[in-house]
């Protein structure tokens, strides 16, 4: 059995360092340090210096980043969030004690604050002529020389503050990630929405199709399930009166890890009384357009080799039409036996599942369109065989009012004219449970609560949920979901003792 410290980088040259400055009474993880200027404004601020010292001093903080050790001067790079500044330390300056504690215990990695007054090199570069130093933090973990390439791609995610640490563009991406949602925030404000927060523990799942994660709450005495989807709490503020409501969602789905899924992601629900599945379309382009105009100034991005074009407006298709077109077959032309040798004929799994044409036309427009879907394009009009939750057509026997919007292959947004009769949710629920009670493990439950808050009456409402995980993928030109979430779902390396296990709290999977 692995011992969990062992997983631990502690270098033991540093932990020595770290012992004997302990010896010597130091203070090595001073509670503050009195930081007057950022990186970025010490760069704004003398942005015109020459190579005379400034009047002014700055003091700055940070961690060291490369140390060039030149005998009696020293030449050091100090990041912080805001940038990078080069220190200029000679042992003339700041005396023999203070230098030879840097060239003995200060190294790449550590915390520092100096003071001093800025110059410019005759090379160009803005420099801190440092008068003191202070190490505000020991690092007894070493920074890695070279932390790229796919050799470290797993490493980079388990340890996401490494990655961090070392690249910029990483720590972009991210940075990134917290401005669109930002975006979203204001676009949806901007037009009134009111965000709200509803349970992640629930005692019945629902608003999608997915296998979800069970646990067990002791006090209570019962099931739980991390929520696959806010959807029905969201509309019961709407059956409570709330007319325009969102929240941006933490999902958790038991199903597979690759580029485009993680069993913990996020997403937007948005909710819109008096509306339907063509007003969440609009809303749907005016939601992309303008955070794609907020993040490249115009209405186009570059993925991968490809320009992708969301000006309004965005290509429409009804399934049948796309399978028509991407896979040249006529669903509702051929019989159910026609349909599967054409599925046998290629291959695909499970061609014993669909029982119908339409669940063939869903059947064929995953396995054979979905992935041709690269500009934005909205496929609408989905069977009610696997639309539990949308209204039924207004006009077409057997159909919903339902859209899904594909970009570069991925399903990007889900929306509905969203079903408020509940004698009829009561029906497409009982469908679904009987769908699990046979192994269906994504079918969903029967959630009487919900029925009984569509009994006291829910107005006529369009909702739609965006991922914005791979909403930020798009946006930040990243093919995998891994480098836009922070801590990606990962097989735990550390292996527990026996002794660990025994005292687990009690849980169900």
């Amino acid at each position: 059995m692995t011992d969990p410290s062992e997983t631990l980088a502690f270098d033991q040259a540093r932990l020595d360092k770290v012992r004997a400055l302990r010896e010597k009474g130091i203070e090595l993880y001073p509670p503050t340090f009195e930081r007057k200027n950022t990186i970025a404004e010490i760069r704004t601020t003398f942005s015109e210096i020459t190579h005379e010292k400034s009047a002014e001093s700055v003091t700055t903080a940070g961690r060291i980043y490369i140390v060039r050790n030149h005998g009696k001067t020293i030449f050091a790079d100090l990041g912080d969030e805001s940038g990078k500044i080069q220190l200029y330390i000679r042992k003339a300056d700041i005396g023999d004690e203070a230098f030879d504690f840097f060239n003995q215990f200060i190294e790449r990695g550590d915390f520092v604050g100096v003071t001093g007054h800025v110059f410019r090199t005759k090379l160009g570069e803005i420099t801190i002529w440092v008068d003191t130093i202070t190490l505000i933090s020991k690092a007894i973990c070493s920074l890695p020389e070279k932390f790229h390439g796919l050799t470290d791609v797993e490493k980079r995610y388990r340890q996401r503050y490494v990655d961090l640490v070392v690249n910029e563009e990483v720590r972009q991406n991210f940075r990134n990630r917290s401005r669109i949602i930002s975006s979203i925030r204001r676009f949806l404000n901007d037009r009134e929405f009111l965000e709200f927060e509803t349970p992640i523990l629930q005692p019945i799942y629902g608003g999608a199709n997915a296998r979800p994660f069970t646990t067990f709450h002791n006090c209570l005495g019962q099931t739980l399930f991390l929520r696959i989807a806010p959807e029905l709490y969201l509309k019961r503020l709407v059956v409570g009166g709330f007319e325009r409501v969102f929240e941006i969602a933490r999902n958790f789905r038991n199903e597979d890890i690759d580029t485009h899924h993680n069993p913990e992601f996020t997403m937007v629900e948005i909710y819109w009384a008096y509306h339907d599945v063509y007003d969440m379309m609009g809303l749907t382009e005016d939601f992309l357009e303008t955070l794609v105009k907020e993040v490249t100034g115009t209405t186009t991005l570059k993925f991968e080799e490809t320009e992708i074009s969301f000006a309004k407006p965005l290509r429409k298709l009804t399934m049948e039409d796309a399978v028509k077109e991407y896979a040249a077959i006529d669903i509702f032309a051929l019989s159910v036996d026609e349909l599967r040798a054409i599925a046998i004929q290629n291959k695909f799994k499970e061609s014993d599942k669909p029982k119908s044409q339409r669940e063939f036309l869903v059947y064929f427009f995953e396995n054979m369109v979905e992935e041709k879907l690269i500009q934005p394009t909205f496929i609408y009009d989905y069977p009610v065989e696997n639309s539990p939750l949308a209204k039924r057509h207004r006009t077409k026997e057997g159909f919903t009012e339902r859209f899904e919007l594909f970009i570069y292959g991925m399903e990007m947004a889900n929306g509905f004219s969203e079903l408020n009769d509940p004698l009829d949710q009561k029906e497409r629920f009982e469908a679904q449970d009987r769908k699990r009670l046979l192994g269906d493990l994504e079918a969903q439950m029967i959630d009487y609560d919900y029925i009984n808050a569509l009994g006291y009456g829910m107005p006529p409402t369009g909702g739609v949920g965006i991922g914005i995980d791979r909403l930020v993928m798009l946006l930040t030109n990243n093919n995998s979901i891994k480098e836009v979430i922070l801590f990606p779902s990962m097989k735990n390396m550390q292996v527990e003792a026996e002794g660990d296990k025994e005292n687990k709290p009690e849980t169900k999977n």
